[in-house]
């Protein structure tokens, strides 16, 4: 069960980052908006914290 919380929780994080990036490459008229590129580093700390708080609490050793 773990080993299939692990992939399903890859292939979520593989998708989130892939969307986030095609946001990144979104033209806008203007002053720079960094709004995409926040969104991408803002999802990959969530991912590393998320991992952390699983291995921490829920990984069985």
């Amino acid at each position: 069960m773990s080993k299939m919380f692990g992939q399903v929780s890859a292939g979520a994080a593989t998708l989130l980052i892939g969307a986030s990036t095609a946001l990144a490459n979104e033209p806008k008229g203007g002053a720079p908006d960094y709004s995409g590129i926040s969104t991408m580093y803002y999802s990959l700390i969530g991912i590393v914290l998320a991992y952390g708080v699983y291995d921490t609490f829920f990984k069985k050793s």
